[in-house]
């Protein structure tokens, strides 16, 4: 069987930094998903590419000389991709700026009017992207630029700016006895159902369960949602409760659905987002 270039990645992740948890955040995917692929990997090639005890993972010979090829195969076919992304930009004048969720008009509006100014005869296009893809698009070259709440993947790979910061609030059904508070603390919400991203969403996923304020007790998952709409419309049905942003709750309101402030927790930042290796003069003018 062929190896992708997906596993090519992971085994890379993996092996620069000898520790599958490390590895699994820095990809922004959950661990077990991780270890699968690399066991994957191995019986495909039928080698074993890491020595594992207890106290410490090292490559293999078979690992060290994987890691080497791997790193430049990447490496082309991320030249490769991005010079034909660029190609296919700039004969349309046109940069694509992924996002996970609809976003203020006012910071859209911003961002065109600075592209105009700056480099004339480009226009931005807005593309929607599942929460299936951490990385907004950025990692396959479908999008330039990304605006997306942090984490942002692979932080080596992808630079940011923050352009904003808000509150966390909790949706939930207006029937819910939460919904006529004024604000909530996140302890109270500790059992409730949540309705969540996807699982490969990453650290994501885990920064809307609110994972590092749990002190280790599982989030109580009653349905997996792969963009904002179905999220919304769960929460509306009364499926289950999520956190969002202050602007996505007036971004999406519903008849059903009622917000509420969640007074301690830290708040959602949004960034730009770009490709680390993208040197073009279009996008780095409007990054700065």
């Amino acid at each position: 069987m062929d190896v992708h270039l997906q596993d090519l990645r992971y085994f890379v992740a993996a092996a620069e930094e000898l520790h599958l948890t490390r590895a699994a955040e820095r990809l922004g995917i959950p661990q077990p998903a991780l270890s699968r692929q690399i066991t994957m990997l191995e019986n495909d090639l039928q080698v074993t590419l890491f020595d594992r005890d207890r106290r410490a993972v090292a490559l293999t010979a078979a690992g060290d000389e994987l890691l080497v090829a791997a790193r430049g195969l990447l490496a082309a076919w991320d030249e490769t991709r991005q010079s034909i992304s660029d190609i296919a930009a700039t004969a349309a004048s046109v940069l694509r700026i992924g996002i996970h969720a609809a976003m203020d008009k006012d910071i859209v509006a911003e961002l065109r009017e600075r592209l105009r100014a700056r480099s004339p005869g480009w226009r931005l296009e807005v593309v929607q992207v599942d929460w299936d893809d951490p990385a907004c698009g950025l990692a396959d070259h479908s999008t330039d630029l990304a605006l997306m709440w942090l984490p942002v993947p692979e932080a080596g790979r992808f630079g940011h700016h923050v352009v904003t910061s808000e509150p966390r609030h909790v949706a939930l059904h207006r029937s819910h006895p939460i919904a006529a508070r004024d604000s909530v603390r996140f302890a109270e919400l500790l059992e409730q159902p949540f309705v969540a991203l996807p699982p490969h969403a990453g650290a994501l996923r885990d920064f809307w369960l609110a994972t590092p304020q749990r002190n280790g007790r599982p989030a109580n998952i009653a349905a997996t949602a792969h963009n904002a709409e179905e999220c919304i419309d769960m929460v509306a049905s009364g499926v289950g409760v999520a956190l969002i942003a202050q602007s996505t709750a007036e971004i999406y309101a519903r008849p059903g659905l009622v917000t509420v402030p969640v007074k301690d927790l830290p708040p959602a930042e949004l960034a730009l987002a770009w490709s680390a290796t993208d040197t073009r003069s279009v996008v780095r003018s409007l990054v700065e």
